[in-house]
């Protein structure tokens, strides 16, 4: 197989640097509809793909096509992703705090076991089990995730456990048929004060990572 000439800029392209990426200008606070409860709120950043958004806010630090997608996301404390579900395979490994997942088969959250990670475990999640975690450390810590390649809005994705949507729906949240986010008329206010909320977790977590 002839391999094509990859330029110097384009690799350049390619390389993304964690502190730049982790920025607050650069988060989508409000990615999905749980974002807005209480318990699940959080910081995340597209590296490749869509990272299954439902928010059509997102952008990729990597833009060139690839056949799989990754994320990376920031909890508080006692803070993570609501019951749901996907169509592909997604894998999580912490790189701080300490992480509680849960899985299960009923989408109105019975949940079958769990399993705690610590930085750099790892945990893959098959199709159609449903699944939820947090972040059960007592600072913030982030989470890297790498996703089977899916094609974004064209189908629903997440799926969501019965309670998340009618918690969502409840604060003006839902999610069309394509998995795209209905919003709120008071949107920009709801996601600013998440967002504030956010930044000040995410200046501990500098400030601790510099050993200030």
């Amino acid at each position: 197989m002839q391999h094509p000439k990859v330029s110097n800029e384009e690799m350049l392209q390619r390389i993304v640097r964690f502190k730049e990426l982790t920025r607050p200008e650069n988060a989508v606070p409000v990615m999905f509809i749980d974002s807005v409860l209480p318990g699940h709120q959080r910081m995340n950043w597209a590296v490749i793909g869509d990272t299954a958004s439902e928010n059509p806010d997102f952008k990729p630090a990597i833009t060139a096509p690839h056949r799989f997608q990754i994320g990376v996301f920031m909890c508080p404390p006692n803070s993570g992703p609501a019951w749901h579900t996907h169509d592909y395979i997604e894998l999580f490994m912490p790189l701080g705090g300490r992480w509680r997942f849960h899985w299960g088969s009923d989408p109105d959250g019975a949940k079958d076991g769990h399993a705690d990670l610590e930085p750099f475990d790892m945990i893959s999640m098959p199709p159609g089990v449903w699944r939820a975690f947090e972040n059960v450390s007592d600072q913030a810590a982030f989470c890297f995730a790498v996703l089977e390649q899916h094609e974004v809005f064209a189908s629903k994705d997440p799926y969501w456990g019965t309670q998340v949507i009618r918690q969502a729906a409840a604060l003006g949240f839902a999610a069309d048929d394509k998995g795209r986010m209905i919003k709120p008329p008071n949107y920009a206010e709801i996601e600013q004060q998440i967002t504030a909320s956010l930044v000040d977790w995410l200046t501990k977590t500098a400030a601790l990572d510099r050993g200030s």
